[in-house]
């Protein structure tokens, strides 16, 4: 049995590849729908954990998707791999009326499922799903190549420890704007300790380079965002343009295209809101999700 407010770790086995989630179960006799988490590229399912404390009644689950934290996958060419794999997730478990909570590729790929899977969510609580401007699906040229990769792929891989992760990462951006607790998780959580007991990035630097160098590849996005019919709220950050990670790059429209979409622009968080300030965040989700 897991220690109290942790959760136990599942695995299913969807499109060739175990996927692990990880589940904090509901207080006897909640029947709130449970709230479901996907998370950002490079990122994994523990990342949400201070997130999750403020919902101590309710169930709760919370994705490693494909090639990140603890589940398989090899680097990818096609977003709609890790959407295929969240809707076999959806279908095994058959969730019904999930809160879907998604931070940046997650946010993107819960909406890719909900126009795919409805019955599956009553509402979406998005923050800045990085679903850009139409014109930036249709350009030709791809952003990265084998040739020329998302500089992801020379990240540092191998720590002695989580501590010397932990050290390292501390005083860069984004990291350095995280509240403390979130960037220990994200840290430990991150980590795969080898036999010789050092540790690797559970998400490889290949992997993490190849989902952004396909980022263009779900030409479709618009189209599955327009046929979303559940409330949905999309929490974008600053927008301060492309060449600033820690900027919005969420189409300022999306909530628009979508039929029960609504907008909240904050201006006062970056990209990285909710690991910048979990308690807000977790405020946002508790306030849209009780409608």
């Amino acid at each position: 049995m897991p220690a109290s407010g942790q959760p136990v770790t599942r695995t299913v086995r969807v499109n060739g590849i175990s996927l692990t989630y990880y589940e904090w179960r509901a207080k006897p006799g909640n029947q709130e729908p449970p709230l479901l988490f996907a998370h950002a590229t490079g990122f994994h399912g523990r990342t949400f954990d201070q997130i999750v404390k403020q919902f101590p009644d309710r169930r709760v689950l919370s994705l490693d998707l494909r090639g990140h934290g603890r589940t398989q996958g090899e680097p990818i060419d096609d977003w709609l791999m890790i959407s295929n794999d969240v809707n076999a997730f959806l279908d095994q478990l058959r969730i019904r009326r999930a809160v879907g909570i998604g931070h940046s590729m997650g946010a993107h790929t819960l909406v890719q499922c909900a126009s795919e899977r409805p019955e599956a969510f009553s509402r979406l609580v998005l923050f800045d799903p990085v679903i850009l401007a139409p014109e930036f699906y249709s350009a030709d040229a791809a952003l990265f190549t084998s040739d020329a990769p998302h500089p992801a792929i020379r990240r540092k891989r191998d720590f002695a420890s989580p501590e010397a992760m932990m050290e390292r990462f501390a005083p860069r951006d984004p990291y350095c704007l995280f509240e403390p607790s979130v960037f220990e998780d994200y840290c430990r959580f991150g980590l795969t300790q080898q036999s010789d007991g050092g540790y690797v990035l559970s998400c490889s630097p290949e992997m993490e380079a190849s989902v952004y160098g396909s980022s263009r590849s779900n030409v479709g996005i618009h189209k599955a965002a327009a046929k979303v019919t559940v409330p949905t709220l999309i929490v974008r950050a600053k927008q301060t343009g492309l060449t600033d990670f820690k900027g919005s790059p969420t189409w300022p429209k999306l909530a628009s295209l979508m039929q029960k979409g609504q907008d909240l622009y904050r201006p006062d968080r970056t990209h990285f809101h909710p690991f910048e300030d979990p308690a807000d965040a977790g405020r946002i989700i508790a306030e849209f999700a009780a409608g």
